[in-house]
């Protein structure tokens, strides 16, 4: 019977050399690793891109090219410059018996990472752990499968060369019947984090028995309040969706005032037709685009609520006011990013403060939840729930606490 056994246990095992390492040296190698090899990186890539149709929304998560290498590269370098997150004294007081009580970072231990075709994860999660004093194990996708195994066998070549357990990044097989063991396995994994979709994100949580941080879906809304400047709302909308559209911060709904969507509508209307954006509207702005003549236009199903598109596509609802807007994100919401605009500071203020989600936006697009816009350094994800960590889980939330109490001979 195929068993992950001995790979949890070589991953404990690997916990006693991470700490021993030169963080700073092994992060560059990596960086200079993947520039080295680049070229063959793509070649790996390219075999998972043609089993891939190129419709997937998952396509262009998929591709490495040679920029993504280079961006990929940078974001490693950036991080061995970050501060190292553990061993970092939170408290620290004497008791009148003399104990020095401390509590201290220490690093999680060893994490599993369970995400679909992005191969990008590989290297971010490989290098936070590293960062951070933990080991990894990471079982990625069938469809990234060629390009997720040559990044792991650089990584773990660094690793050797600088006299380092190789098993602090591994690799897990993609047979599904193994993902139980993994979500099981408490006696080796100390935590583990779904990135992906609503599903995968579901199958974790519902089988773990392993403590689960959730990161991934996100279902972004933007709401043009009344007030808002319409050119800078066209902008804003327009980025959220078009620029990168595969990505969980990317908007899948809009929601319009009723008093100005004809008038958004009809400068949104240049930048969705030029990407052939297909909008699921809702009976109001459907007839707005309608008479616009909007080409690329549907009627919106129940299910277009709530939907999380990673595609050329969203959904519009027209509502009749804050309220409105505040209750239909309340019920669609995967709390991820949300995002009002408006120049009353007052609707702002309430919105920011009544949308339950990990970031909460004024008059900015969406895409900038990210680990890297937000000074963090790369990420393992996006965390939509609020137990040790929100928002981008990046390298300052890879650790947990721990008690160091010093004495002298002191009894109770």
């Amino acid at each position: 019977m195929k068993t992950i056994q001995n790979q949890l246990i070589a991953a404990k095992s690997a916990l006693k050399s991470i700490a021993k390492a030169n963080k700073f040296d092994v992060l560059h190698g990596i960086a200079n690793s993947l520039l080295n090899n680049s070229e063959a990186i793509e070649k790996a890539n390219q075999l998972d891109l043609e089993a891939m149709d190129k419709n997937d929304p998952k396509y262009d998560r998929l591709i490495l090219n040679g920029q993504r290498i280079r961006d990929l590269a940078k974001s490693v370098q950036h991080l061995a410059n970050l501060e190292d997150p553990t061993n970092k004294i939170l408290s620290s007081k004497k008791l009148n018996n003399g104990l020095l009580i401390e509590k201290k970072t220490v690093a999680l231990g060893v994490v599993a990472v369970i995400y679909e075709s992005r191969p990008n994860v590989t290297v971010d999660v490989a290098a936070i752990c590293l960062q951070s004093g933990n080991v990894c194990v990471l079982r990625g996708g069938t469809d990234a499968w060629h390009s997720n195994t040559i990044l792991v066998n650089l990584i773990q070549k660094v690793l050797e060369d600088q006299g380092l357990d190789p098993n602090c990044v591994q690799l897990l097989p993609t047979d599904r019947e193994l993902v139980e063991e993994l979500l099981t396995a408490t006696k080796y994994v100390d935590i583990i984090i779904p990135r992906g979709s609503q599903s995968l994100i579901n199958f974790v949580r519902e089988h773990a028995k392993v403590p689960v941080i959730e990161t991934g879906a996100g279902v972004c809304h933007t709401y043009v309040e009344e007030t808002a400047d319409l050119d800078k709302a066209a902008k804003i909308v327009a980025n959220a969706k078009i620029s990168r559209p595969s990505v969980c911060n990317a908007l899948d709904t809009v929601l319009l005032d009723k008093s100005i969507a004809q008038d958004f509508l009809s400068k949104l209307k240049p930048y969705f037709e030029e990407h052939q954006v297909e909008i699921f509207a809702d009976e109001s702005s459907y007839a707005c685009l309608n008479q616009a003549n909007y080409p690329y236009l549907q009627h919106a199903q129940e299910e277009d609520f709530g939907r999380e598109f990673l595609d050329f596509k969203c959904s519009i609802a027209i509502v009749d006011s804050t309220d409105d807007a505040l209750a239909h994100i309340a019920n669609y919401s995967s709390k991820h990013s949300e995002c009002i605009v408006s120049t009353d500071e007052t609707k702002i203020v309430q919105f920011m403060n009544e949308v339950d989600a990990a970031a909460v936006y004024a008059n900015a697009s969406t895409r900038f939840t990210d680990g890297g816009e937000f000074g963090l350094g790369a990420e393992i994800g996006i965390s939509t729930q609020k137990l040790h960590a929100r928002g981008p889980f990046a390298l300052e939330k890879l650790v947990t606490e721990k008690w160091f109490v010093t004495g002298d001979g002191q009894i109770r």
